[in-house]
């Protein structure tokens, strides 16, 4: 049994996280971590996981960047795996993240889906062939509530590319004010807000006379916290201190992927 410790346990995606996990013969919740401080009927709820004295095996945080310094305490004072489901991380953020890694197991991912890692990867063969020859343009679609923008996703994707490119491209997000022709070695990024849209991601590859178009889109958040859950599996099953990824999850034979 791996028992969890919550981070959002009260946000949408927490909630979702735990009524999987509810299911799960292989999980539990042990403690919930929200600024939100309503209770809930099957654990105790935190607003400071300092504040939590049982233990977790492992941490899942569907909050915001707000939380990571509190979790990252947390996490290295009982040498707790964090899987970080949140997005819009700052620069700051990230380094501090990659120096935790050097002595907790740390998965971090923009994106839960197993499609979209999948994507991911088709991007890069994408880029690999077609090189100079096409240009190449993102966008991302989400619910009016984000906050973050671009999404993470949207950049992983744009990160994918640019590491399979033979030139180092400039993200351009948006156009206003661009009173210029596009530029061969442009990575475009747009975003889109609005109503219920759960995630779509669109990568144009626009070539002389024809378009390539890979997409991929989300049905239900149940993808991302079935994600997190595997990636929860994954980093407590014996890993070393490291920064881990959703490729790191699906290469381990042991995590069942379906």
């Amino acid at each position: 049994m791996i028992r969890i410790l919550l981070s959002g346990c009260n946000g949408y995606m927490g909630q979702i996280v735990a009524a999987i996990a509810a299911e799960n013969p292989d999980i539990t919740i042990a403690a919930g971590v929200d600024i939100v401080s309503r209770e809930h009927v099957s654990f105790p709820v935190f607003a400071d996981p300092l504040e939590f004295v049982g233990t977790a095996d492992a941490i899942i945080d569907f909050s915001s960047p707000l939380a990571l310094d509190r979790l990252l305490e947390y996490g290295l004072a009982n040498k707790t795996p964090l899987v970080l489901c949140a997005t819009g991380y700052t620069t700051d953020q990230t380094a501090v993240i990659k120096d935790a890694a050097k002595q907790i197991p740390i998965f971090r991912s923009g994106n839960m889906s197993l499609g979209i890692n999948l994507l991911i990867d088709l991007v890069k063969r994408s880029c690999a062939v077609l090189g100079e020859a096409f240009d190449i343009e993102i966008v991302e679609r989400h619910h009016r509530r984000k906050v973050d923008a671009p999404s993470g996703t949207a950049l992983m994707l744009a990160d994918a590319a640019a590491s399979a490119l033979p030139y180092a491209p400039e993200y351009v997000f948006a156009r206003e004010g661009k009173s210029q022709p596009r530029t061969s070695r442009e990575i475009g990024i747009s975003s889109i807000r609005g109503g219920s849209v759960v995630g779509e991601h669109e990568i144009i590859f626009a070539g002389l006379d024809e378009v390539i178009e890979l997409r991929h889109s989300a049905a239900s958040r149940d993808i991302f916290a079935v994600g997190a859950i595997k990636a929860a599996k994954f980093i407590t099953g014996s890993k070393e201190a490291g920064l881990y990824d959703m490729n790191d999850v699906l290469a381990d034979c042991s995590v069942e992927v379906s």
